[in-house]
This record gives structure tokens, C-alpha cells and sequence, in this order.
């Protein structure tokens, strides 16, 4: 990449967390008119609850374009085709298996991709797609879906119907912190129980992330694995672009439903316990002045 070429990423990373504010501050009007036609007033009137409908609303727009990006990352990682960083053709890890849980399910963006994994996938499915995986015999026989928002997890229940995977697919309206409480829903996820966990892109919004990350570590199964792909706070770039992140950070959590910019997520993921492997990196292609910089990879307990 030539000079130019370079200054003009640098600014356009500069200057993308506002561009994407800007977006969501143009679905203020929209949101209010909805809380209005809602009687929802309360929400309306909340600094917290609006925050919050501002993003379902924000996200309703923009999460199909920001799926469509990650899947490039997330697909190869969950089969099994990512390592420091790096995607490849063949398998070079283990891929998603067995009983699963989603980290922040939210409405089911990702519940097509997860369905392309279950066993019978190979009968409906382009089967060299499905080369990768079937290397290994690997296969999603359950899926908890964790979404404690009531209207994200309505929808989660709908789309994972409309798909056809309820029959594996169990949603879980609750957060982190009461999974495996049978009093707070109809179930109960066993500590050591769960041999994956996929977080795409939500540990910088749940929270108490210490706490929570710690309890979903509990729920793994020895030589089970987390798959993670997440932005997290600047790292690479200098003290600088470090700054510069916890600026932005003053004003993003308002229109991005509380995501955190500068939380050190690979921290609070190895201090969870003890891992048999960590394979969490920046991806390759990824320049150091990234503001959203990325970590993608696998962690094995």
C-alpha cells in the first residue's frame, strides 16, 4: 500500500466510528415515533430505556450489512479454518460442536449460519461448503441461544422457528448470571456442560464482563472452546490512537446500546481461568490504526 493509500485508511478509520454515530443519531426521529405510536412513554422518557430503542432500531437497519462483513471472519472461524489470524482453505483447528451456547443471541442474525452446522445440514445444504466440517464429524447437536432482552428473545424464538432449527435451538430469555437457575426460565445449563461457545461480537455490551465472562468459563466442559470474534481496545497504534479510542468512547456507548470501545476483552477472557490454548490475535489483514481493532480466535480450557 502506497503513502497515500495509507493516509487516506488512516483517516477513513478515523473517521468511521462518527460516520456510523451519524447513522445512528438519524434513527432518533424514527424511534420516537415509534415509542409515541407504542404508548411506550416510559421508555421514551428514559435515558437508558430510549439508548436501548435507539440501538434495536439502529440495528434493525444496519446488523444485516455488519453480518455480512463479519461472516467473511466468523464462518472460517466456526469451521474450524482460522488460526493466528489467518484464514485458510483446510481445517487447521477444531470446529463449533456439539452442545453450543450463543453469547447474545439478540434477534437470531446469525441463527442461519449455526443451522448450516446441525447433522442433517449435508441433506439441504451446498455440500462443498460443507467440506470443511465434515472433515472432522463435527456437528452442533444444541444450541442455548442467551438473550435477556423480552423483545430481542421473542424474535430469536421466531426466527429460529422460521428457519427450522427449534428442534436444537433452545432460546434462553435471561442473562449470563441465571442460566443455570431453572427458577429464573424453563431450564437449566449445567457448569462443565457445554463443549463450545460462541461470542460474535457482544462481550463489549454485556454486564459486569469480569463476573459474566467467568461464569460462562464455568459452563465449559475441560477441552471445550470459545470462539470469539470481538472488538476490543486498542492495542497496536500507540499511545495516540489509544487516546483517541477512549475519546470516541465518551460518546459511542449512547448511540451503540451501551458497547464499550475500550474494554480489554482477551484480558477478562484469560483471567476467566486456566486455558489449555489461546489462539486470539488481531487478523493479519487488520492495519495497527484500527479504532475497532478485532481479536479473533479460539480458546481451549
Amino acid at each position: 500500500m502506497g503513502v497515500l493509500a495509507t493516509i487516506q485508511d488512516l483517516l477513513a478509520n478515523l473517521a468511521g466510528p462518527w460516520i456510523f454515530m451519524g447513522m445512528s443519531a438519524m434513527r432518533i426521529p424514527a424511534t420516537i415515533r415509534r415509542l409515541i405510536s407504542t404508548k411506550d412513554y416510559r421508555t421514551l422518557f428514559s435515558f437508558t430505556g430510549f439508548r436501548e430503542a435507539l440501538f434495536g432500531t439502529f440495528w434493525a437497519y444496519v446488523g444485516p450489512n455488519v453480518k455480512l462483513n463479519a461472516e467473511q471472519r466468523v464462518i472460517p472461524l466456526l469451521e474450524g479454518r482460522v488460526k493466528d489470524g489467518v484464514t485458510y482453505e483446510e481445517v487447521v483447528s477444531t470446529p463449533v460442536y456439539g452442545t453450543v451456547i450463543e453469547v447474545g443471541a439478540g434477534s437470531g442474525m446469525w441463527a442461519d449460519v449455526f443451522a448450516q452446522f446441525r447433522e442433517n445440514a449435508g441433506d439441504t445444504n451446498d455440500a462443498e461448503g460443507l467440506r470443511h466440517r465434515k472433515t472432522t464429524g463435527g456437528y452442533i447437536t444444541k444450541i442455548y441461544g442467551v438473550e435477556p432482552n423480552p423483545i430481542s428473545a421473542k424474535a430469536l424464538q421466531k426466527r429460529v422457528e422460521d428457519i427450522g432449527i427449534d428442534d436444537i435451538y433452545q432460546v434462553v430469555p435471561v442473562g449470563i448470571e441465571s442460566v443455570d437457575d431453572p427458577s429464573a426460565w424453563n431450564g437449566k445449563i449445567e457448569p462443565g456442560s457445554v463443549d463450545c461457545i460462541v461470542g460474535i461480537l457482544c462481550l463489549c455490551s454485556i454486564p459486569e464482563p469480569e463476573k459474566n465472562i467467568k461464569l460462562l468459563y464455568r459452563l465449559l466442559k475441560p477441552g471445550g472452546h470459545w470462539y470469539v470474534y470481538e472488538h476490543v481496545k486498542v492495542w497496536r497504534g500507540g499511545l495516540l490512537l489509544n487516546l483517541y479510542q477512549r475519546f470516541v468512547n465518551l460518546i459511542w456507548p449512547h448511540f451503540l446500546g451501551g458497547c464499550q470501545l475500550c474494554r480489554d476483552t482477551e484480558k477478562n477472557l484469560r483471567a476467566a481461568g486456566a486455558f489449555q490454548d489461546v489462539d486470539l490475535v488481531q487478523p493479519v489483514d487488520q492495519p495497527p490504526y484500527q479504532v475497532l481493532p478485532h481479536k479473533i480466535g479460539i480458546l481451549t480450557k
